[in-house]
């Protein structure tokens, strides 16, 4: 079994930057396997010496030092983590200070500011948005579509559900979806209901082998999965795209966070929140 680095990712709130920025640096070594551990809510000195004690274990453990990135705002709770055991990578300690001397203003150093409910309207507008999404999912309710930000088509299981789901809950973006189904691949025009709308549609495309292997999954060796029906829904799919000037992009080989970048950028949209 390969030996894993232990990996720490800790905050004083939801520990979601410390997670996503940790794991942007990790994945650049490529040779190295991570024991990663998420721990939220360290916000007393208390806490922090309690997990410091765990992390001086788990490097006698490992016989090397655990790989420790933190965002915490409170300078004695960080500093009760600044132990000798562990590579301590502070994100707060390595970037304010430099903030505040070209800024030239303190920090405010509040807590739960990235993640928090601070600003309730945009909360507010932010659930809006992944209510719409979950409301117009797959087609099922078509009304309300003129509020819709963007309307993502694609055949099924081609990534629109989830991409939608992302795009408000990271973005605020009220995504509609709409799943093409045979009866409207038969025909090179957009489905009707579409037509109103078509300066908002985005297409999703994906690989057919690709397809096939996620369709498999879910309805192995129906006609609905088949190597075949895959190619041909797809190839048709990507014909309306071009023939009516929809814009879109393969799901392939790209995560839900690069869909929704590409979307937010080709189709000009602006974080609503």
């Amino acid at each position: 079994m390969p030996h894993r680095r232990s990996a720490f990712f800790v905050s004083d709130r939801t520990g979601i930057t410390a997670e996503s920025l940790g794991n942007t640096l990790l994945t650049q070594f490529d040779t190295e396997e991570f024991k990663r551990e998420t721990v939220p809510f360290i916000d007393t000195v208390e806490k922090a010496q309690e997990l410091a004690r765990r992390i001086d274990e788990v490097a006698q453990e490992d016989h090397e030092k655990p790989l420790v990135f933190t965002s915490i705002i409170k300078a004695d709770v960080r500093a009760a983590l600044n132990i000798n055991s562990a590579l301590v990578i502070d994100f707060f300690e390595t970037f304010i200070g430099e903030l505040e001397k070209e800024l030239g203003e303190k920090a405010t150093l509040e807590v739960g500011k990235a993640h928090g409910m601070s600003n309730e309207e945009k909360y507010d507008h932010r659930i809006e948005a992944v209510n719409y999404s979950l409301n117009h999912d797959d087609g099922v309710k078509l009304k309300d579509l003129d509020e819709a930000d963007v309307i993502l088509v694609g055949v099924s299981r081609s990534g629109k559900t989830p991409t939608c789901l992302y795009l408000a809950l990271q973005y605020g973006i009220k995504a509609a979806n709409y799943p093409l189904t045979p009866e409207d691949l038969s025909s090179p025009t957009l489905p009707k209901m579409l037509l109103p709308f078509k300066n908002k549609i985005f297409g999703l495309t994906i690989d057919p082998n690709r397809l096939h292997f996620i369709r498999s999954e879910r309805r192995p060796d129906s006609r609905y999965a088949s190597m075949d029906n895959c190619r041909r829904e797809v190839n048709e799919a990507e014909s309306m795209f071009r023939h009516h000037s929809v814009p879109f992009i393969s799901t392939t080989h790209k995560s839900i966070e690069e869909i929704a970048s590409t979307i937010m950028h080709k189709a000009h949209l602006g974080r609503r929140f």
